[in-house]
């Protein structure tokens, strides 16, 4: 059967359609998350919003499961599904830039790197994650946190409108001034209303930042964390500081007297000059133990957004599980140290992200995404080359989540829908997006009545 849906699909498309007799299936079915192995029927690879609309008509009319693939690097492997279509956007790549009005078109398929090389030339950014392989078309629908995020906002707060193919296969542009509903539902509510075809952000001035990491022995770890906790509300916006708790490779470049040492790391990005940013880096060093190592200095922004490129390598194991914080306690702090000291290897982690300055000055109700009033979102991923070690970080990642989340007074017990795996129920998706819920589901059974798109943190239509 599949044979003559490939045909049929292959004849309505300009780029390729695979299916399971191709000999690239196995290649082009992979998923950034290795602990992740789906099986889909058919995979069409999109040239165009010509071949997006023909899919999903095909899907719809042949009654098959459909899961939208950007980047490929969602945590829980949402990118496809088994036994159904998956609209594969990865060759749909272009990124063009408008220096006169500082906005920037993206193509779905592209990555964090596509668009930070497109646009560093005009001296340039667009406020979004911190790992270059990431796929902008999720990271943004899902909200889009990073460096830049405390000066410049949310990626969907820099999102200016989208294009969109809907289930129904009509093709539809999203703003502020045209199906504004929809515009609303798209900034966090991940790919719940349709195939986002184009991205249209505003871009900032980032050119050189003074940025870089810096580690201390986890010994020092609650000095570190409580100093990191109370000076980041003061410090200026143009820093974007994130914390972590580590463990540093053993690997170059790294100095090898440090290599496998559990560490407290911050990593900080100032967009402005160094005597700037070493101003701003004062009050959270002053006083401090001396790091093991402070590797921060100048550099071009796209260097900093892809320093961890070679230590998180395509197909890796991933099981994660965030939150959002708004105090970090000193209680929580020992919780989060004594779950530390129990990292089941090398690459895993938890990470404090900033979401407070210009975040704050968005309103809850004005996107979809709903966690204005907290102060950081929170991710404990556990992370291993190794299939065998899938089981041990799955546990010590729930069991770090449970018990720094009593902690977490981040609101209403959700957490950021691109930290969440597809094991944490309804009930955590619906806390996520708080009173912002009901308008979701509205939007939903309205360009979305029969939840076609499904293969996502899923917003059902009709409850």
């Amino acid at each position: 059967m599949h044979a003559q849906e490939s045909i049929e699909l292959s004849n309505r498309l300009r780029g390729p359609v695979i299916d399971r007799d191709s000999l690239d299936y196995d290649e082009a079915r992979k998923l950034y998350n290795g602990m992740i192995d789906k099986k889909p029927l058919l995979i069409a690879r999109c040239s165009d919003v010509a071949d997006v609309i023909e899919a999903v008509n095909f899907g719809r009319e042949h009654k098959l499961l459909i899961a939208i693939r950007g980047g490929g690097h969602n945590g829980p492997g949402l990118a496809s599904c088994n036994d159904g279509l998956v609209i594969d956007l990865s060759s749909m790549k272009g990124v063009r830039v408008d220096p006169a009005s500082r906005t920037v078109r993206v193509g779905p398929g592209c990555t964090q790197g596509d668009v930070d090389h497109a646009t560093h030339p005009f001296g340039l950014a667009v406020p979004a994650g911190i790992v270059s392989t990431t796929g902008i078309a999720g990271l943004t629908l899902g909200g889009g946190t990073g460096y830049l995020t405390r000066q410049f906002g949310l990626t969907i707060d820099n999102l200016l409108e989208a294009d969109v193919v809907l289930a129904d296969g009509r093709f539809v542009t999203a703003s502020a001034t045209e199906n504004s509903d929809l515009f609303w539902g798209l900034r966090g509510g991940g790919g719940n209303f349709g195939v986002v075809t184009s991205f249209l952000f505003r871009a900032h001035p980032v050119d050189m930042v003074f940025a870089g990491p810096i580690f201390w022995d986890q010994k020092d770890a609650r000095a570190v964390m409580r100093r990191y906790r109370d000076m980041l509300p003061k410090a200026p916006e143009q820093l974007g500081a994130f914390l972590g708790l580590k463990t540093i490779p053993s690997a170059d470049p790294f100095p090898r007297e440090h290599w496998g040492k559990r560490i407290c790391a911050l990593i900080s990005c100032y967009n402005g000059p160094e005597a700037d940013g070493q101003k701003a880096m004062q009050p959270f060093l002053e006083g401090l133990p001396p790091p093991l190592v402070n590797w921060m200095g100048m550099m071009p922004f796209p260097a900093l957004q892809s320093l961890f490129d070679p230590l998180l390598p395509s197909g890796m194991q991933w099981y994660w599980r965030g939150d959002f914080v708004n105090t970090l306690s000193d209680a929580a702090i020992d919780a989060h140290l004594a779950q530390a000291e129990r990292t089941p290897s090398a690459l895993s982690l938890m990470h404090l992200y900033p979401i407070d300055g210009a975040v704050h000055r968005v309103g809850h109700g004005d996107t979809a995404w709903n966690a204005r009033g907290a102060t950081w979102s929170m991710v404990i991923a556990g992370i291993d080359p190794n299939p065998q070690q899938a089981g041990p970080i799955s546990r010590w990642t729930k069991a770090y989540w449970e018990a720094v989340h009593p902690h977490n007074d981040g609101g209403q017990g959700g957490g950021y829908v691109n930290f969440m795996m597809d094991d944490e129920g309804e009930g955590r998706i619906r806390a996520t997006y708080g009173d912002n819920y009901a308008r979701l589901v509205t939007i939903k059974a309205k360009y979305d009545p029969d939840n076609l798109f499904r293969v996502n943190q899923n917003i059902r239509p009709l409850h």
